[in-house]
């Protein structure tokens, strides 16, 4: 499966490695003891992944604050567009108003891939009638129509119980929201509007663990954290093969439609800064052990040094 990519609004004049101010990123100990803040802020699906790397390069640079918030993709992109924060983490592309609000304040930025990420649908563990739903099943669930009209298993399968069901998911600032309307619906950002809605992966999990008649979805990660009080459900994409997520299948694209990349994005302005370049430097250096610890799906090795590089590029042409 071939991923799909937004042009970035990157200056490629050359490949211009920045070493002096913050070393080589690795495991090592940097060189040179740095100060300042790196701020952070974005999608709650990428957030464990920046933690993760936040935590390990703390221990290299501790004079460096490095923090890390969750307003979702959208307020993340929202806080990044005005300059509030350096780096945004995005489970999504960048979105043309949101681009068009960083020109506008003189933002531009990098878009870095750091992992791949598949999206699980769950239910309860009491929930013993569902074993896959097919993409077109989702869709008459999640779409707008379906708000008032489609409420009850039986009207999704005949054979499934006269029962009411109840639905969680990601709110709509959420980058998982929009691919997940994009893919299944059709169009991003829409879908019925009577669902539970939490920006808090945690808050999904215990909701969808506490109601029997329970459908949501979220990141793979937080159902890999939360395995033993969620069920799991596969999808089937119209072939008539139900294919449940796992690291092999969402890396080889066989779980479709719901497998994608997740980004970082890093402003002209932070990049200039040597604990941003250490701390980017750093991240796309680490990021393959550590997001495969936490349970996403790294980049083949390639891929991570092609993303460095074009960091170098970015940094290089706005010096």
């Amino acid at each position: 499966m071939v991923f799909y990519r937004h042009i970035k609004l990157v200056s490629l004049a050359g490949l211009v490695f920045i070493v002096a101010a913050c070393g080589k990123s690795g495991n090592n100990t940097s060189a040179t003891t740095l100060e300042g803040e790196v701020k952070i802020d974005g999608s709650s699906t990428v957030y464990p992944i920046t933690e993760a790397v936040a935590e390990e390069y703390r221990t290299e640079q501790p004079k460096v604050k490095v923090t890390v918030g969750v307003s979702g993709t959208g307020g993340g992109f929202k806080k990044f567009s005005r300059g509030e924060t350096d780096i945004n983490d995005a489970s999504r592309p960048i979105k043309g108003g949101e681009a068009e609000a960083c020109q506008t304040n003189g933002i531009d930025y990098v878009e870095l891939t750091v992992a791949y990420d598949g999206l699980a649908v769950l239910v309860s563990t009491e929930n013993y009638w569902v074993d896959y739903f097919t993409v077109a099943e989702l869709k008459k669930i999640w779409e707008p129509a379906a708000q008032g009209q489609i409420t009850r298993w039986n009207q999704i399968r005949a054979e499934w119980p006269d029962a009411e069901f109840h639905l969680y998911g990601p709110g709509v600032a959420s980058g998982t929201y929009d691919f997940f309307t994009e893919v299944i619906v059709g169009e991003s950002g829409s879908s019925r509007g009577d669902y539970t809605a939490s920006e808090d992966d945690n808050v999904l999990v215990q909701g969808i663990a506490g109601d029997k008649n329970s459908i949501g979805f979220f990141g793979l990660a937080y159902y890999e954290e939360n395995k033993e009080k969620l069920k799991l459900v596969g999808v089937d994409n119209g072939d008539g093969k139900a294919v449940i997520p796992t690291l092999e299948t969402v890396k080889t694209g066989e779980y479709a439609p719901l497998s994608r990349p997740i980004f970082i994005y890093v402003s002209n302005v932070a990049a200039q800064r040597p604990e941003v370049l250490s701390f980017v430097n750093f991240y796309m250096a680490n990021a393959a052990a550590l997001v495969t610890d936490i349970g996403y799906i790294p980049l083949p090795e390639e891929e991570y040094t092609k993303e460095s590089e074009e960091f170098t590029s970015f940094v290089g042409g706005k010096e």
